[in-house]
């Protein structure tokens, strides 16, 4: 069990990788402001302070921020949430 953890193109964006598959299917999951989903993780993670919309799909979850937070703070709690859930 474990994430890796990795940058992408957008510096207020990080995708979150399991070896366990997270979402079945071929469709992926997005999560704005406001909006709840089926997955009760991807709700959890919307609740963290500093997170600004979550995209999902199949063994990823990738993370948003709001601008003015920084990753430092951010990354243990994304990481802890979803190892809560056992991926």
């Amino acid at each position: 069990m474990g994430i890796h953890v990795e940058s992408t193109p957008n510096p207020n964006a990080m995708k979150f990788t399991s070896d366990k598959l997270i979402f079945e299917g071929n469709n992926s999951i997005s999560v704005m402001p406001g909006q709840t989903s089926e997955y009760e993780i991807l709700n959890e993670l919307m609740n963290l302070d500093g997170v600004d919309n979550v995209f999902g799909f199949q063994h990823f979850i990738t993370v948003n921020k709001k601008m003015d937070v920084e990753w430092d703070a951010l990354i243990g709690q994304v990481e802890d949430t979803i190892e809560r859930y056992g991926y």
